[in-house]
Formats: structure tokens, C-alpha cells, sequence
């Protein structure tokens, strides 16, 4: 039963196939293109019945023949006796980029749809293409410019755009977007979290103007482990796909023309004399041109190596310990997601007091101005998809969604020199299905990018006073990194914990990608007492002390930065709807054990130097 229930689901897939075909392929760094921002007030309507998009029989308005009677339609009164239950120009406004949840009270736990609509002016020139881009929309969203529809996407972090040349206007036009962020077990992620569910555009709107036959993609980056050599492509799209392509990086003395296939795709490979190679110690970016016809893009790009030898990680040649903390895509100052540079680096600046390298973000794609601070600011990133705890491992749709998701970031940050490990998922319980599942998005991660390591967060079991990591998933990743909780969920109070050893079957590096227990900022009592700021201070000394004993240990990322927001943590006192784990609170103040996580990453400094 269940089967014939997903194949219903794939064949569904294939009806809707229509709409999700109009999705133009992510462009390679489209926001250094000349763009028309669409961000700022949008007007929105809450339909939790969804009234603007189905008719009292339930049938969805876009679908009929007139295809009209939505609110995507933005219709006005013809006369004054015409019924229109719906008026976006009397309705309030929220604030692109930003969630509904954190900016309207009443909207604080809502799930389900909100239309919002935005007027702009456009100038449209001849030989021009035009591209409609969101960075993210949490988590359906049904595009409509001047009431045509463009098109459906699934995915509350990854970016998605849709061509609009043609349908564009000279002067007026309006977008209408229906986002929902209702929860769904099929879906990635499914049902079950442990992070706020902020619903809405989250993140950039603009329209990106390129010429009729434009750089679609490139890759520059350093071959796989060979640090002399540039390697990578370039990809045109358009009608002119046979051109000369120059990439020029000046600094680095290198300006090299290859020419494109009939497909408009070009090879990359360049010997490299003389480069200052990126690290954390030395984020150095250089300035790269790629140019083909009429187009031209720059881009800031490091160049290094990452690798595994043995039970070391390897950059630029050199064995590294990666010394890191994870981090939600959340302001915990302002309540929402993060909305401005001023927020990511924000962030990232608290990791760098810490003397972190390295940072996890988790659980899903970050905003890719995210990516490109992390490049200038020196810190190694784990980026990740929410492949997270409990999917539907066995629905072919679900899967083509993961995919799809982890196809996207790879996209989207293949020239990001920060990002060293792609991760497939988090916590996910083992199984036939689950191997399967996860097996085949470890094989697609390293088919789009084989330069990077692949990984993902396993878990650990437990035996007597061993904590046992044999996932055979294991054997598809280039790391061991697992999450454990040993003086917070099991092993007692934290003075207990450190007569656990770990019995790890695979001889790679171990990478630590969670530990930690909650604390309430500003409650003290005795390190025996849960909540209080000395229990987290002593569980962080136990843990070091605890994980210190295993000799392959070559990173860490403990949970977490920053207090965040989760409907899950609801104790009345200590809680309240947030999820106390940071080693900063949700006011900006740092918990005591920020400082026992500083000192010990000051020591791993000195010793890897």
C-alpha cells in the first residue's frame, strides 16, 4: 500500500511538471549582475483556507480554464455592484526580507498561506533577458507576475528563479507570491524540528537583466588535492552558444580564452606559478573576470585545497583541527530570521571572538551573503540541506526534493573557498532505506563537486560507559562526525561524563558536529543544577576533557552560537519558546561557557600552528 501510495506521489510529479519546468537553472552569482531590487514593503493577505487560490469546490483557481477568480489576480471592481472579497491595496504590509512571524504579533505561530504583492516599475530594452529571482520563501511558493502564473517551488532555503522575458512590462507590473510554510512528512524537511518555522520571502527579491546569450555558470577553483593547478567550466546560456571565453584574474597573472561546445560549455584548466593560497590565517580573495560576447561577470574567489589523509584534514597541505561552533540563520537580538549583512556578520564576528576557524551552518542552506563574509572573514564552513531526523525515505518524491535542495547549494556556492564540507543531513536513524536514501545524495554531492569533503551528522549509540558510532553510512563519508549530548540528554550531570570512551569503527578524522545543554543567561547556582550558567560551564569542561581522549579528534562545532527560537522548548521558566544552548543569549551577552570554548580553542590554536 504504502508503495502504490508514492508511485500516485511520482505520478502526481509528473502532471506538475508544467509549472516546475519554468524554473530557470540557478545563474552563477546573478546579484553582481545589473539588478532591480523588489525588496521592502510588500502588501499581505493572511488565507489559512486558502480562499485566493481554490474555489468552494476546492478546486484551485490557476488550474481552470479561465485560469482567473485568485488573488494573484489583483482584480479591482469593474463597477460599483462587482464582488471582490479582497483588496491588496487596503491590506497591511511586511517588510521583504523578512519573516511574518517575527514582524506581526498575531502571526507569531502561524502556518499556513500568506499572499503577498508587490508594484514596481520596470524599463525593458531590446536584446535584453530578464530573470526573476528570490533568494528564499519559506516553504511553497506559487509565482505570479501581472496575474500569469511563472511557476511552483518547493524548498524554504534555496534560491529559485524563473525567466520573465517577454512577460515583463515597460512601466507597471505587479508579483503576487501565495508562501506557505505549512509542515508536510513528505517534504524536506518533514514535520518534525527543532527550529522556528519563520514563514514568508526571508530573503533578497530582484530581477537580474542579462544580455540575450549570458554566463549562466562557471567553476574556478583549484583542482582535487593539486594546488598548481585552476580547473573548472564555463556555461553559456542563450542563442549564440559558440563564443571565445577570457577569464582574467590579474593579480594572479592568469587570463586565459577557451572556447565553448555547441551546448555553450567550456573547460577550465590552468596552471598556476605563483598564489597565495586561502586559509583562515590569510583570507585572501582575488579579483576574477569571466567574459564571453556581450557578458561579463567578476567575481571574488580564494583558492585551496582541502583533504583527507588518514585521521587528518588536510589544507593547503597542512593538517588543521577545526575549531568551530554552529550556527542557526536566526538574529536572536531582533526574533526572525536573519535580515540584513549586518546580521550574518554579526555572527560570524561572535565565532571569531571565540577563535573559531570553522563554522557549521546548520540545518539547511544558509543565505549565500553568508558564504561570501565567511570567505572574506577566514572561517571554514560546513554547509548543509534539511535532510533532518525522520524523512520519508522511501518516497522517490522526497528524495528528487533532497536533491534538488543539495543540487542547488552546490550550485549556488561551488566558488565559495570557505565552504570545505558538504553535508547530506543531520541525525538521521539507520535503516536499508535511510542507507539507500542517503548513500545516493553522498554520490550526487561528489558527481557536482569532488574538490570538497562529503559528510553528514550521524549520532551515537550507547553500551555500558562506551558510545558507539558504527553507522554504515560512514563508509560513503569522508568524515566521522556525529553528534552527542553525553551530560545533557544521557550520562548523568556533567562530573560523570568523562569516564565514557568512544568505540568508533572508521579510521578517518572525527569531527564533534554537536554537544552542549541549556543555560539561561543569567541564572546561577552550582554546577550540579540544570539551567544554571555553572552547569553549562562544567559540562564544557567535561566534554573537552571527555573528547580530548580520542586521537583522531580533528574538529568540533558545539551547539550552539546563539540562543534561537523552537515551538519544542517549552519549559515556562527556562525555555519560554527558546532553545538555550548558546553560549550567547538571545540578548547578546555571553554565557560563562563561551569563555571555557575560547580558552581551549586559544590552546589548539598554539599547538597547530
Amino acid at each position: 500500500m504504502r508503495k502504490l501510495h508514492y508511485l500516485l506521489i511520482a505520478l502526481l510529479l509528473v502532471t506538475m511538471k508544467s509549472s516546475i519546468a519554468q524554473q530557470a537553472p540557478l545563474i552563477q552569482n546573478i546579484q553582481a549582475r545589473n539588478v532591480l531590487s523588489l525588496n521592502g514593503r510588500w502588501n499581505y493577505i493572511v488565507d489559512p483556507y486558502e480562499n485566493g487560490y481554490y474555489d468552494y469546490r476546492h478546486e484551485a483557481f490557476d488550474a481552470t480554464t479561465s485560469g482567473t477568480g485568485g488573488f494573484y489576480d489583483d482584480k479591482k471592481p469593474k463597477d460599483k455592484g462587482e464582488l471582490i472579497e479582497y483588496d491588496f491595496d487596503y491590506s497591511p504590509t511586511l517588510n521583504v526580507p523578512g519573516d511574518w512571524n517575527s514582524q506581526v504579533e498575531k502571526l507569531e505561530m502561524y502556518e499556513g498561506t500568506v499572499w503577498y504583492r508587490r508594484k514596481f516599475n520596470a524599463a525593458v530594452k531590446p536584446g535584453k533577458r530578464y530573470i526573476l529571482y528570490f533568494a528564499a520563501v519559506n516553504y511553497e511558493a506559487h509565482v505570479y507576475l501581472n496575474g500569469k502564473k511563472l511557476g511552483m517551488h518547493k524548498g524554504g532555503f534555496n534560491s529559485f528563479q524563473f525567466e520573465v522575458t517577454g512577460k515583463l512590462k515597460a512601466g507597471e507590473n505587479f508579483i503576487v507570491v501565495k508562501a506557505d510554510n505549512t509542515r508536510h512528512q513528505d517534504e524536506i524537511p518533514t514535520i518534525n524540528t527543532d527550529w522556528w518555522n519563520y514563514g514568508g520571502i526571508t530573503r533578497d527579491v530582484f530581477i537580474a537583466e542579462v544580455p540575450d546569450t549570458y554566463i549562466a555558470d562557471y567553476k574556478v577553483q583549484l583542482a582535487k588535492n593539486d594546488a598548481a593547478h585552476i580547473e573548472g567550466y564555463v556555461q553559456l546560456n542563450g542563442n549564440d552558444l559558440s563564443q571565445d571565453v577570457t577569464l582574467n584574474i590579474p593579480e594572479a597573472g592568469i587570463k586565459t580564452t577557451v572556447k565553448t561546445d555547441a551546448t555553450g560549455r567550456a573547460v577550465i584548466n590552468i596552471p598556476v606559478r605563483k598564489i597565495s593560497y586561502w586559509s583562515p590565517e590569510n583570507p585572501k580573495l582575488y579579483s576574477v573576470n569571466v567574459a564571453a560576447g556581450t557578458d561579463n561577470v567578476s567575481d571574488k574567489i580564494g583558492f585551496r585545497t582541502i583533504q583527507v589523509k588518514g585521521t587528518d584534514i588536510m589544507l593547503n597541505g597542512k593538517s588543521v583541527f577545526l575549531r568551530g561552533i554552529s550556527i542557526h540563520d536566526e538574529n536572536p537580538l531582533l526574533k526572525g530570521r536573519n535580515r540584513s549583512t549586518g546580521d550574518l556578520k554579526m555572527l560570524l564576528t561572535w565565532a571569531k571572538e571565540m577563535n573559531c576557524n570553522y563554522v557549521r551552518l546548520a540545518h539547511y542552506q544558509h543565505n549565500e551573503e553568508m558564504l561570501r563574509l565567511a570567505d572574506e572573514m577566514g572561517l571554514m564552513v560546513w554547509a548543509e540541506v534539511p535532510v533532518y531526523w525522520t524523512i520519508s525515505w522511501e518516497n522517490p518524491a522526497t528524495y528528487q526534493n533532497a536533491e534538488n535542495q543539495l543540487t542547488g547549494l552546490i550550485t549556488r556556492d561551488i566558488n565559495r573557498a570557505s565552504i570545505i564540507v558538504w553535508s547530506i543531513g543531520n541525525e538521521t536513524p539507520v535503516s536499508e532505506p535511510r542507507l539507500k536514501f542517503m548513500g545516493n545524495l553522498a554520490s550526487k554531492a561528489r558527481s557536482l563537486d569532488n574538490t570538497r569533503l562529503v559528510a553528514a551528522a550521524l549520532e551515537v549509540h550507547r553500551k555500558g560507559n562506551e558510545a558507539i558510532v558504527d553507522d554504515p553510512l560512514g563508509e560513503k563519508l569522508d568524515l566521522v562526525s556525529f553528534n552527542e549530548y553525553a551530560g545533557w540528554y544521557w550520562g548523568g550531570d556533567p562530573s560523570g561524563i568523562t569516564k565514557y570512551n568512544f568505540n568508533i569503527k572508521y579510521n578517518k578524522p572525527v569531527v564533534i558536529t554537536e554537544f552542549g545543554g541549556d543555560a539561561l543567561s543569567g541564572y546561577h547556582a552550582d554546577a550540579n543544577t540544570r539551567w544554571s550558567e555553572e552547569y553549562q560551564e562544567a559540562l564544557y569542561k567535561n566534554q573537552i576533557a571527555m573528547l580530548s581522549k580520542i586521537t583522531a579528534l580533528r574538529g568540533m562545532t558545539p551547539w550552539i552560537l546563539a540562543d534561537f527560537r523552537s515551538p519544542r522548548r517549552q519549559h515556562p521558566v527556562y525555555q519560554t519558546f527558546w532553545n538555550r544552548k548558546g553560549l550567547i543569549s538571545e540578548t547578546g551577552k555571553k554565557k560563562q561557557a563561551f569563555f571555557v570554548l575560547k580558552s581551549f580553542y586559544d590552546e589548539l590554536e598554539k599547538k597547530y600552528k
